[in-house]
């Protein structure tokens, strides 16, 4: 069962239900990614639905991020948003299984000593390995950690 049906079912328990915040936010991912399946002219892979879920959530997240303090009810919606776009999101990587996983591309690319002039190298080969499972920036502060 692919996201959009799997979202579309749960549209239609939200209505339902009558839970319109739900059914709001359910709407807009199932459009976002109809849109992107649009473009592309061809059914969505899992990875290219993580990503326009990920990106959903991106775009709320910067949305409260940048919702003045004293609107509390943009900020309360944004959150409320991000709990139903999480339960589709794909699970992140914890640390421990990114550190794992760049240690595996360090050996596979029989570099004994890792430096700073080898992050370049690491990341090209790691980042492959872990689109749409980790977060970017966290990857590239423990090759960073690990380097120094």
């Amino acid at each position: 069962m692919s996201k959009i049906d799997e979202i579309r079912t749960e549209m239609m328990k939200a209505m339902k239900n009558k839970e319109k915040e739900r059914k709001e936010t359910l709407s807009m991912l199932l459009a976002a990614l109809k849109n992107k399946a649009i473009d592309k002219r061809a059914d969505l892979t899992v990875e290219e639905e993580y990503e326009v879920i990920k990106k959903e959530m991106k775009q709320t997240k910067e949305t409260m991020d940048l919702a003045p303090t004293d609107r509390t009810d943009i900020i309360e919606q944004c959150k409320a948003r991000l709990a139903v776009l999480s339960e589709f999101a794909p699970e992140e990587m914890s640390e421990e299984a990114i550190r794992t996983v760049i240690k595996e591309v360090i050996d596979s690319l029989g570099i004994t000593e890792p430096a700073g002039k080898d992050k370049g190298k690491i990341m090209k080969e790691l980042m492959p390995k872990v689109k749409g499972k980790a977060d970017g920036a966290l990857v590239n502060k423990l090759v960073g950690e690990i380097l120094a």
